[in-house]
């Protein structure tokens, strides 16, 4: 079974100042506050002068995200259609399960609506009527 690679890139949607932390956390699987909070606090204890040289460098290097997408094709899918990841360790990304199971039921209670009414057209009269004319 082959894994899909995934590119370091700097993801400028969920990026606060340059996107780095946010490209790291979608690289690795990670919570985004996560690789905030390990940022701040190797600043903070020690990784002064290294690390925001690195971040810098990394913020010229690295290709925006959405730029990346554009180059290849690719559209971000909207709140709806987006696979729902369920975390099960506080430091992974994606919903709890709790949340995840709401934004599920939103899903299917949004698909339900959309089948209702095209049922509702689809039996009406004036679909019969236009689908007889158009055999004409």
């Amino acid at each position: 079974m082959t894994k899909i690679r995934k590119e370091l890139l700097r993801d400028d949607r969920n990026g606060k100042l340059a996107g780095v932390c946010a490209g790291i956390a979608d690289y690795f699987g990670w919570e985004v506050w996560l690789v905030r909070l390990i940022v701040v606090t190797s600043v903070l204890l020690g990784l002064g002068g290294l690390l925001p040289v690195l971040y810098v460098a990394a913020w010229f290097i690295l290709e925006k995200k959405s730029v990346h997408e554009a180059k290849k094709g690719l559209t971000e899918p909207s709140y709806d259609e987006r696979p729902v990841e369920v975390k099960t360790r506080v430091w992974q990304r994606g919903e709890a399960p709790k949340s995840a199971l709401h934004h599920l039921m939103n899903q299917f209670n949004s698909l339900e609506l959309r089948l209702r009414d095209m049922e509702t057209h689809v039996t009406s009269a004036k679909f019969q009527l236009n689908r007889e004319i158009s055999k004409l």
